[in-house]
């Protein structure tokens, strides 16, 4: 199947693709308007109709967003989570988190899939676990040396590339879209 992601992070074109075998995805470079929407959903959902304007015709369209909900935070920062960090992830969540003992957090991802005859598919996963009181590792980007995944005791930097690409959010929520496809 051909698809377009629309998504200039080519961290996020690489995982979506090992998450949908078969999938012919390619990521589409558009300055895309600014996240408005009050949910992952509304901003993978905007970012799909925004690429299904520039994709030819005959491919699927993929919109995604996701980021880190903290609940010390309130939830915070959420759909804000790259702005909110402005380039400094690790830095920001652990100034943020000083002193703070419920830890506890989760990676979301939402994905939106716009079939060629204009059908809308959705796909949502979610990853917990919490974060750690020190960076660790270099695999992965964003929050990935400060997040902790239960049932681990290192960070997904640390686990690795290979074994985020196996659990993430993002291949959580291609799984959802797989199964969306089927049903």
């Amino acid at each position: 199947m051909k698809a377009v992601l629309a998504s200039g992070n080519p961290h996020k074109a690489v995982e979506l693709g090992h998450a949908l075998p078969g999938w012919e995805l390619e990521p589409l470079a558009a300055d895309y308007p600014p996240e408005t929407g009050a949910s992952f959903w509304e901003n993978a959902l905007a970012k799909a109709r925004f690429g299904r304007t520039l994709a030819p015709a005959e491919a699927w369209v993929l919109g995604e967003d996701s980021g880190i909900e903290v609940d010390a935070l309130g939830g915070e920062p959420g759909i804000h989570s790259a702005r909110w960090a402005a380039g400094d992830e690790v830095g920001r969540m652990l100034a943020a988190m000083e002193g703070i003992d419920d830890r506890r957090a989760r990676y979301v991802a939402e994905l939106a899939a716009i079939a060629p005859d204009g059908r809308v598919l959705r796909g949502t996963g979610t990853f917990a676990g919490r974060i750690a009181t020190a960076p660790a590792g270099d695999g992965g980007f964003g929050y990935d040396p400060v997040f902790v995944p239960d049932g681990e005791e290192h960070t997904v930097a640390e686990l690795g590339d290979a074994w985020k690409r196996e659990r993430s959010h993002r291949t959580r929520a291609a799984r959802a879209l797989v199964a969306a496809l089927a049903g």
